[in-house]
Order: structure tokens, then sequence, then C-alpha cells
């Protein structure tokens, strides 16, 4: 093809065991499937430099290459979006996302998302390991959720970051509102998430999914609703979310795990991640970021502390 452009993707747990079509399906969500296995079936996509079949079942550390025309539409532009940095050195920096801002750009949504607003904050300087559409990321949070998240500067420090996060030596830790009145001042919850078997866009607790492990501390009770603080031993898509939905607890506000909307406006779930403990790759020193409460913890506390 003429005008061509090569995307890698490099497959992480959540990612692992499932067909390659399916993932690819996901990835672009406006695409047909059946566009994607005749892209596979032409040799537009492989799986570690080899040609696969549409079924294969991707592994952890797989890397899909994905070559397909470079048009006007998929270069993503760079936008002077104010950005809330709490730490930065010359190989990565800490951003504070804000609710309702997409972490990165997808085939769907390429504008106002924060890696628009990192390309133009550091000049194109990100690491491109993660794919085209998620140059510098090491972790994502999700739209509604906001709060501290790594951003590599380049390829070794990405490779840097991931291997502690893999390793579990990153601290992430996150408050939450959640419905009910948990009876526990403190718990854990270890059941293995996965994708949900007929609704992509969520996950859910299944015995086929991955290890996944959650710690929670009682801040403040109000009967209706309970304040934790949140310490993930793994760090699963939506693993507070499902976690929290599945010991019948559901994050305050997220209608995608069930939980009735409160009189409050918020970004739907009222979660922040507060603090993030990491190595840097620039100093190799040890750094504790920390972040006071977002406006919709504050909104929501104010609420309910008005209603005891």
């Amino acid at each position: 093809m003429n005008n061509q452009k090569y995307e890698t993707f490099i497959i992480e747990e959540d990612d692992a065991n499932i067909r390659l079509d399916t993932f690819l399906t996901n990835i672009y969500p406006d695409v047909s499937r059946s566009y994607i296995q005749k892209q596979i079936k032409a040799d537009r996509v492989t799986v570690n430099n080899k040609e696969i079949k549409p079924s294969y079942i991707l592994k952890v550390d797989d890397i899909v290459g994905l070559e397909f025309e470079n048009t006007k539409s998929d270069i993503l532009e760079p936008q002077n979006i104010p950005l809330d940095i709490v730490y930065e050195d010359k190989c990565m920096l800490v951003v504070n996302k804000p609710a309702g801002m997409l972490t990165h750009p997808t085939s769907i949504e390429k504008t106002n998302t924060l890696v628009n607003a990192l390309l133009y904050h550091t000049n194109g300087q990100l690491s491109d390991c993660n794919g085209f559409f998620r140059p510098g990321i090491v972790h994502r949070l999700d739209r509604n959720t906001s709060g501290l998240l790594m951003i590599a500067k380049n390829n070794d420090s990405y490779d840097f970051l991931k291997d502690q996060m893999q390793k579990h030596y990153v601290e992430k830790k996150y408050y939450a509102v959640v419905c009910g009145n948990l009876e526990e001042d403190s718990g854990t919850i270890n059941e293995p998430i996965g994708r949900h078997r007929s609704k992509p866009e969520k996950m859910s607790v299944t015995l086929d999914g991955k290890p996944s492990v959650t710690h929670y501390k009682v801040l403040e009770r109000f009967g209706s609703h309970t304040f934790i603080d949140i310490n993930l031993e793994t760090g699963r898509t939506h693993q507070i979310r499902v976690h929290m939905a599945y010991i019948k607890h559901p994050v305050a506000n997220d209608s995608l795990y069930g939980a009735p909307k409160l009189p409050v406006k918020t970004n739907e779930q009222v979660l922040e991640a507060y603090s993030l403990k990491f190595v840097s790759p620039f100093d190799e020193k040890e750094h504790l970021i920390k972040i006071d409460y977002d406006n919709d913890i504050i909104k929501t506390l104010k609420y309910l502390r008005s209603k005891k």
C-alpha cells in the first residue's frame, strides 16, 4: 500500500486469551469484524512478525502489528489543553487527569484527550511502544475516573515503568464513594476478572479471569454510602468498579455496574486515583505523589454529610 502506517500493540494481561480478530474489533469499534478478518487474511496483520489466523488466541507480551493506509484523519492533533502536571523530569511526567477526559484517542474520538494535550506539551516527545493512539501511555484511567497517571517520554522509560508495574512495585491508591454500608472496617477482594461474556464494554468476575486483588479501608460511613480508601495489588481494567459491584457495593453513580444515581452532578463513578508511588527512570529514586480530593469527591461527601 502507498502511504502506509504500521501500528503495534503490546498485549497486556487484560487482553490475553482472546481471539486476534476480537481484540482488533475492540480496538476499532467502528470497523466491522468481517473487515478486520479480511485484513488479517490479506496479511496486513502480524503477531510477533508472523502472519496469523483471525482465530489466533493472544498471549501476554505478544506484539500485534497492523499495516494500513495512513489517511489525514489518522494523524493525532496536538492540542493546547491545560494540564495539571504534578511531577516531571527528562524521562517521564505524572499528570492529574480530570474526570470526563479520555486517556487516549480511539478510532472514533481523536481529539480532546489527554494524549492530544501531552503531544502539545512535550512537542511530540513521547514513547511509541504502546501503539499509534497511545503514545506515552503506561497505564490508563477510565474516562470518568480522575487522578494520577505516569507518562513515558521515551521507549526506555516506558520499558522501565512498565517493568515496575508488572512486578507490582508501583503503588496506586484510590478514593471512592460506594453504595451501602460496608460491614467491615477493612477488607480484601480476591476474585479473578475477565471480559464480560455478552457485553464487551464491561468486565466481570469470572472463573477464567486474571487474578485480581483489591484492598479497601473505610474512611467515613453515611449509612446509605461509604467513603473508602483503596489499594490495588493488581491493575485490571475496571478492577475497582467490578470488585465493588461484585460484593454488592458498586461505586456511587456508576451506572455501567448497576449503581443508582445520587442527586449530585458528577462525571459518573465517584472514583479518584489520588496516590502514586514509583521509581523514576531519570534518577532511579522513589517518588510518592498525592493529590487532594477532586470536585466529584468533594460534592458527593458534602451532600452525604448534609444528610447525616
